[in-house]
């Protein structure tokens, strides 16, 4: 059995990266690595779903043992990716998705230089705005806020080995099961 690809994958917010996912992870051959935080759960939130929710002390404990691949502290709660998930799942041939902001999606980079990276765009920051505006839970400055933040988000999407532009779903997830594909393949897997 081939071991499974880490696929690392980035959108500004709007941009469907969500909605993508959801449509991959219907196949079985994906795994999702579910992020780890500090933060309290929020009422529709599922322990092992959304997040694995830890204690301080617990995720303190974890970072001691250096079961983490990347995490960091925001707003006095930590957020992290656990290890032993990933090398688990890969070890099963499963492909092992984490969505990740671009930030830390650059220190996977370095941890992990196997890695693809996704970077997923709107096709214009118009239907970018658009498509936050039809959400209906901003207000416009935090629209705004949030079309400014993925102008510089975009900036990086040179640091990653695709880009997917968002603008028709299934052509989108289509593009994204290409790339899977096209790794699969790969002469050097087969080596």
């Amino acid at each position: 059995m081939e071991k499974g690809i880490l696929f690392v994958v980035s959108a500004p917010a709007g941009c469907g990266k969500g909605t993508i996912l959801g449509q991959i992870l219907k196949d079985e051959k994906y795994y999702y690595s579910v992020s780890a935080t500090t933060r309290k759960p929020r009422p529709s939130e599922q322990d092992g779903v959304n997040y694995r929710f830890l204690d301080k002390a617990e995720f303190e404990k974890l970072i001691a043992e250096d079961a983490f691949l990347e995490h960091a502290q925001y707003c006095d709660n930590y957020y992290g990716t656990l290890k032993a998930p990933i090398e688990e799942n890969l070890a099963k041939g499963k492909h092992v998705i984490l969505e990740i902001e671009v930030q830390g999606a650059m220190q996977i980079r370095q941890l992990c230089p196997d890695a693809k990276f996704i970077f997923i765009a709107p096709p214009s920051f118009e239907t970018l705005r658009q498509r936050l505006e039809h959400r209906g839970t901003e207000t416009p400055e935090v629209i705004e806020k949030r079309v400014n933040a993925a102008k510089k988000e975009l900036e990086m999407k040179i640091n990653y080995d695709y880009c997917i532009i968002n603008d028709i779903l299934d052509d989108a997830v289509a593009d994204f099961k290409s790339v899977v594909r096209a790794e699969e393949l790969k002469i050097s897997r087969k080596a």
